[in-house]
């Protein structure tokens, strides 16, 4: 890499800093597979590379090139921050947050302030880190930014310069194994310290090249790297690699990382007194944020599954991945023996924000729903919540297949129709989505029936008409103890709420053939109308044979056990799971609801 474009760049303006910037993030998206293969610290879950690619992504799909130096570092700065996931990717967020903090306002910079700036971003990014860690990506950054430092004034522009520094790198890279002995052990580099270079790679290409309009008008594809078979899986001792973002936080850096360090490890802590993005690996995501609502606004949470990740990597059972939302209520047990991937929909209290099933569970959420003044909202998943695991599944499986809530009662199945049509794409892999027009124990028979076909053998298309099929056949019945969850929801209007409860009538809640909810039928007490749901299962069940079933509740095991009884002198079969519901369908139906779900052969 010696070659070096023609025209010399001696003062870098905010197009400058864009285009570098959209080059080195476009490179590490192309290697993502790559940097997920070689992944062994400080968890070997394999997500470095989708990490990475995630909070750079909304640096190239939201920001436009602005003039000014400064404005583009903080509209950099921001977006990474934003959107930073694992350590990898809010490292890199705070070294950015910290070059925007480091710039004066200046709409461009010398070779001097560059520098300058750079060597004092690295602070930031150790300050970020409870417990920094020699021979990571941290050093890598630190080594290339005191290069930068002593070494600007032997050059003329910035592209010598950023070409000169490649070396540095290198040898940084190469070293990372001498310092970390699980790098030695896998005979791998730093996944992390790996996309930093790829980054600077990308720069130093575009620097050669000089072709702002390729730059833009070109995708970045994800190149196939081959499996690394020496790679050696390690015990992962924390389940959730768990992120927030929290404003406004009554606690400053310091007394956060000692909340974060009671709940787990590998804790940063980056950002500002007036947004911070916190990390930690933990088991208990439920209680941290339970603990963490008290000193701060809640606007955004992330968990993810680092045992379900590790398993794609190291232990995958089939080739075809499987992934559904939280609305499917399913066992633990079952979810975890057929590595189902579970993506978790959103609850609001408020401006505070959880994540169903995860960082909240439904204990903490029947206790807030009555202490909280702010009745909970659930929203879809987003778009990029399912670019970032199908890029991670893509990774690692042949094919993936998702199914989901019905599309009547949220938009979950539309956003991850678009993300799967992208990573498709982008991988070169298939990926089907269904809607399974139902939810809840019904959603989570058709999930079952179909991780059992993919664990029989079927191929992908073969088990897509399957389930196509088992969705017509599914059927949920949900007796409402009371009505008034779903007068606060909006559900149901307060008059007609008020003249129901005058008269105690208890509705029976079921999903129609377009898997849209309907009032399927009313009594005036709940065991009234649980005895209507069985009369009417008895009555639709002839010349049909039941293939499984699932009793819900919502904190009311009583009518779960009645129930549990009534359909094994029926099917003479045990339900296959007896679950407390999900609490984003607890927020509808209420506590105190039950419900039988079932599938048809």
């Amino acid at each position: 890499m010696t070659l070096v474009a023609s025209v010399p760049l001696v003062e870098m303006d905010g197009r400058n800093l864009y285009y570098t910037f959209i080059a080195g993030a476009k490179k590490v998206i192309e290697h993502q597979i790559e940097l997920n293969k070689i992944n062994v610290f400080p968890v070997n879950d394999g997500d470095t590379g989708t990490n990475l690619a995630s909070t750079i992504r909304s640096v190239i799909e939201s920001l436009h090139p602005h003039r000014s130096y400064k404005i583009t570092a903080d509209r950099i700065a921001e977006a990474t921050l934003l959107n930073a996931r694992g350590n990898s990717g809010i490292i890199f967020a705070q070294f950015f947050y910290g070059l925007s903090n480091e710039t004066g306002d200046l709409k461009s910079v010398t070779l001097r302030q560059f520098a300058e700036s750079i060597q004092r971003s690295v602070r930031y990014v150790y300050e970020a880190v409870a417990n920094p860690v020699e021979g990571t990506m941290l050093t890598v950054i630190k080594e290339w930014a005191e290069y930068i430092n002593e070494n600007w004034h032997k050059f003329t522009d910035f592209n010598h310069l950023l070409v000169s520094s490649y070396e540095i790198l290198k040898k940084s890279l190469l070293e990372t194994k001498l310092k970390l002995e699980i790098l030695a052990k896998n005979n791998v580099v730093d996944a992390g310290a790996k996309g930093f270079v790829l980054f600077v790679e990308g720069i130093i290409e575009f620097i050669h090249s000089r072709n702002v309009k390729e730059l833009i008008l070109s995708k970045a594809e994800t190149t196939s790297f081959p499996k690394i078979e020496e790679v050696i899986a390690e015990k992962v001792d924390f389940r959730y690699c768990t992120e927030a973002i929290i404003k406004n936080s009554t606690l400053d850096n310091s007394a956060i990382k000692n909340l974060l360090a009671k709940f787990g490890d590998s804790i940063v802590v980056a950002g500002s007194d007036r947004i911070r993005r916190l990390h930690v690996h933990t088991n208990t995501p439920a209680e941290l944020f339970d603990e963490l609502r008290h000193s701060g606004t809640l606007t955004f949470q992330k968990a993810d599954d680092m045992i379900r990740q590790s398993e794609a990597v190291y232990q995958r059972k089939w080739k075809i991945a499987l992934v559904t939302d939280s609305t499917c209520d399913l066992s633990q047990g079952l979810i975890d023996h057929y590595q189902i991937n579970m993506v978790p929909i959103n609850i609001n209290f408020g401006e505070n924000h959880y994540l169903d099933k995860v960082t909240i569970q439904p204990e903490q959420f029947y206790k807030l729903l009555d202490e909280s003044p702010d009745y909970p909202k659930s929203a879809q998943v987003n778009e990029t919540v399912f670019i970032n695991l199908y890029s991670h599944l893509a990774s690692h499986y042949d094919s993936i297949i998702a199914i989901h809530l019905s599309d009547k009662l949220s938009g979950t199945y539309n956003s991850s129709i678009r993300a799967a049509k992208s990573i498709s794409k982008e991988f070169n892999k298939p990926i089907s989505v269904i809607n399974s027009r139902n939810l809840s124990g019904a959603l989570g028979l058709i999930i079952l029936r179909t991780a059992m076909a993919i664990e029989e053998g079927f191929s992908h298309d073969q088990i897509v008409e399957m389930a196509e099929k088992w969705v017509k056949d599914a059927r949920i019945l949900v007796s409402v103890r009371t009505l008034k969850y779903m007068v606060r929801g909006g559900r149901l209007s307060a008059v007609r709420g008020l003249i129901a409860r005058l008269l105690n009538i208890n509705p029976i809640v079921s999903i129609d053939e377009t898997g849209k909810a309907v009032i399927f039928g009313k009594a005036f007490n709940q065991k009234a109308n649980m005895e209507k749901v069985m009369t009417h299962i008895k009555s639709a069940t002839p010349g049909k044979k039941i293939w499984n079933y699932i009793i819900l509740h919502a904190n009311n095991s009583d009518a779960a056990v009645w129930y549990t009884e009534k359909m094994e002198l029926l099917t003479g079969i045990k339900p296959v799971s007896v679950v407390n519901i999900s609490p984003v369908i607890g927020a509808n139906a209420g506590v105190g609801a039950a419900s039988v779900a079932l599938l048809y052969e």
